[in-house]
């Protein structure tokens, strides 16, 4: 693995303008705890100290507005000042629909949280050539991330791109032109100055770029097989660590410097997926097909940690969707439908129930107010009480014939969902 430092507009209209104008006037701080700003939330942990969230819904019960969507994704919206902010793909390889691969373009759209009206809608024509399909989940996985300075959208080989509040695109970088049958799905990390980027199918980086400006900071190289989005977490010294899951290993940079801190082991032969989860010093990394699953390691480390700082390996675990920690157990799906809890100092799994009528799970878990969100592919939320035995609070289902990968995130007291047709937000 080798670091290096390098050195290095969309028109809209005047409604668009002033509309974005008038947002930043209203929402140029930093996220509350109302805003929902990234993949998983800010610090990407899917947790919400959100109240009296619904837990109960269904296509007639429940939803406080439905909006079509121009196209299909995988991404989860992000909530950020009076906008929902969500990207999708149009042209070509939409479900149920004809299309050609010159007529392929990501979108990323502005929508009003209050009713779902679209304030505007950027498309953006993919880099030729892209792969002939992507399976299960198409060309718009990564979900944006967003401050009061702007947009910001990883659209695969076709590039990042930062968009201001009004809908002009402010700057674009290049990180890398390879392709992959599973597509990209990494999303944004916003950390200070810095936006992180886990390119490892367009370049097998890790990308530290400017966040105003788009200039490369630092880049690691080496990072293969690895489709989820990376973590800053905090060691017990204080130290900030920025942490990654590639084939075979989990990785800790320092975040200003892209200088490697400390490689564990994790005895699981696949590409990972999932995203790290951490608390009280400890990250928690799931992945794999078969055979080790997850494992915890202790963070603050230096070098080659496996021997020192794991803590244990378990072979229950998920190939797809990403855990929740709370007090002191880690709860997730497979995506078989199978809901897990494990307990977090040890990878003793408590129990194991499977979801009747999931199908699958590709979405990661939400937990807010107690409870535990899981959204199957076919438009089915199954709510979990946040407690070592299991008990199912409910059953709601969506399902709008179409395919729901992306993951909910919460809107004040209210719930996004969306799916490759419609975006829902439910709640009165």
């Amino acid at each position: 693995m080798t670091i290096r430092t390098s050195t290095t507009t969309i028109a809209v209209s005047l409604a668009m303008f002033v509309a974005g104008h008038d947002f930043l006037r209203a929402a140029d701080s930093p996220a509350s705890n109302q805003d929902w700003p990234a993949f998983r939330g800010a610090g990407g942990m899917g947790i919400s100290s959100a109240k009296n969230l619904p837990t109960e819904w269904s296509t007639d019960k429940n939803i406080a507005w439905k909006v079509a969507l121009p196209g299909a994704g995988a991404s989860s919206p992000v909530v950020f000042g009076d906008r929902i902010y969500l990207t999708a793909y149009s042209g070509f390889f939409v479900p149920g629909q004809d299309g050609k691969k010159d007529d392929l373009k990501r979108h990323l759209i502005a929508l009003k949280r209050t009713d779902g009206t679209k304030v505007w809608d950027q498309a953006v024509p993919a880099k030729l050539p892209e792969e002939d399909r992507i399976r299960d989940h198409g060309f718009a996985a990564n979900t944006p991330a967003v401050d009061s300075s702007g947009i910001y959208v990883f659209f695969g080989k076709t590039g990042v791109f930062c968009f201001g509040h009004d809908g002009r695109q402010k700057w674009q970088a290049d990180v890398g032109s390879k392709t992959h049958g599973w597509g990209t799905s990494s999303s944004p990390v916003i950390h200070g100055n810095l936006l992180f980027i886990n390119a490892s199918v367009e370049s097998e980086s890790l990308i530290a770029l400017d966040r105003s400006t788009g200039k490369e900071i630092w880049r690691a190289s080496g990072i293969r097989e690895s489709w989820n989005t990376p973590v800053v977490v905090t060691a017990k010294s204080g130290r900030k660590e920025l942490i990654v899951s590639m084939q075979g290993k989990v990785l800790a940079f320092d975040p200003a410097s892209g200088k490697s801190l400390w490689t564990c082991n994790t005895d699981i032969g696949w590409y990972m997926v999932p995203s790290i989860v951490a608390a009280d010093g400890i990250v928690y990394c799931l992945g794999g097909r078969s055979g080790v699953a997850a494992l915890a390691v202790r963070t603050g480390g230096s070098g080659n940690v496996t021997e020192s700082h794991r803590l244990w390996t378990s072979i229950k675990g998920s190939n797809v969707s990403s855990p929740v920690y709370w007090n002191g157990y880690l709860y997730w799906a497979h995506e078989s439908g199978i809901a897990n809890c494990a307990k977090a100092d040890t990878g003793e799994i408590v129990y194991q129930k499977r979801l009747e009528r999931a199908e699958q799970v590709y979405s990661s878990a939400l937990l807010a107010d107690g409870k535990i969100y899981y959204l199957s592919r076919e438009g089915r939320t199954f709510v979990v009480a946040a407690k070592p035995e299991f008990e199912q609070l409910a059953m709601n289902d969506l399902n709008d014939r179409s395919i729901f990968n992306g993951s909910p995130a919460v809107d004040g007291n209210r719930l996004l969902i969306r799916s490759d047709r419609f975006l829902y937000c439910i709640g009165k």
